[in-house]
């Protein structure tokens, strides 16, 4: 199996500036040697703004959206340490008996 090839945010950005400036998709995918699929998706993606290419993954989140996601995460930890909690008593033969 072959890896994957990564590029980095600014060949991506440089490519859908100059698919965009010359107007051809794929003859612009040909000469970079990336498939115009890969290169319609990149220019999509441009469309969307900021956080077109944020790389490896990593998304640029502003600080409301970094709160929820740690939050999420948290109440995530919680839900499961509740179950587990639950599972615990009612192994314990203490699920509501004195």
């Amino acid at each position: 199996m072959t890896n994957r090839k990564v590029y980095t945010a600014e060949f991506k950005r440089d490519a859908v500036n100059l698919a965009e400036s010359t107007g051809n998709v794929a003859g612009t995918a040909r000469d970079l040697g990336i498939s115009d699929s890969v290169l319609r998706k990149w220019i999509k993606a441009a469309q969307q703004g900021m956080q077109a290419f944020p790389g490896q993954g990593r998304q640029h989140l502003t600080p409301e959206q970094q709160e929820i996601k740690r939050l999420r995460q948290e109440n995530e930890i919680l839900r499961q340490e509740r179950e587990i909690l639950k599972k615990a008593a009612a192994c314990l033969g203490q699920n509501g008996r004195p």
